[in-house]
């Protein structure tokens, strides 16, 4: 029983509307954060002729916004409606993939993509997972495993996405700018979901 528990809970979790949501959106989360630019961002800055180190630099000040936004969204979390903050990260997070194509590479304007999109790096954890707890009760940490499922496969899906653009288009740009256009849709996707209050079970198939 205790091998089946995590298929059980996937099974009742799946039947809602709620889990779907949750596992799409961390799916677009996976693929627009260690899928792709954790593992393609140093090679897209060599891309443009900056250096391996001062790329690697730009990254560790994205982890340096992360944390920052980690911590400031699990106290946001406590204090304000979940559904409305993942629109918020996800909009912000989307909006600075989309804009990274059209910057120069220069320092100053990777420095404003990198503090944008570092504050929303792991934001998306503490709302997703209250969401999970709120919706799925004693079963949500299994369910919360399978949503993290949908993440990791977000992220070998860019990670693969982005290697092959690079190498059959010669540039890392479709990948990013596709995983900004995810992330909007991703939040275009939740407040409809919030403003319907539509939280009940999949209708079965006529």
């Amino acid at each position: 029983a205790m091998l089946l528990s995590p298929l059980l809970a996937l099974r009742e979790a799946a039947g809602t509307r709620t889990f779907w949501l949750l596992f799409g959106t961390f799916f677009v989360c996976g693929a627009s954060t260690n899928g792709l630019v954790q593992t393609h961002f140093v090679s897209l800055c060599g891309d443009y002729g900056m250096a391996a180190v001062t790329a690697a630099s730009m990254l560790a000040i994205i982890g340096l916004f992360d944390f920052a936004g980690t911590v400031g969204s699990g106290w946001l979390s406590d204090r304000f409606d979940s559904w409305r903050l993942l629109f918020w990260y996800y909009a912000l997070r989307g909006l600075s993939l989309i804009y990274l194509p059209f910057t120069d590479f220069s320092l100053y304007e990777l420095s404003i993509f990198a503090v944008f999109y570092g504050l929303d790096w792991v934001a998306t954890v503490p709302p997703t997972l209250k969401l999970t707890a709120e919706a799925f009760g004693e079963r949500a940490n299994l369910v919360f495993g399978w949503v993290f499922a949908g993440h990791q496969l977000g992220a070998a899906f860019a990670a693969y996405g982005a290697g092959f653009t690079r190498t059959v288009y010669d540039t890392y740009l479709p990948a990013f700018f596709l995983a900004g256009v995810l992330c909007v849709l991703a939040s275009l996707a939740i407040m409809a979901f919030r403003e319907r209050g539509d939280k009940g079970p999949v209708p079965a198939p006529a």
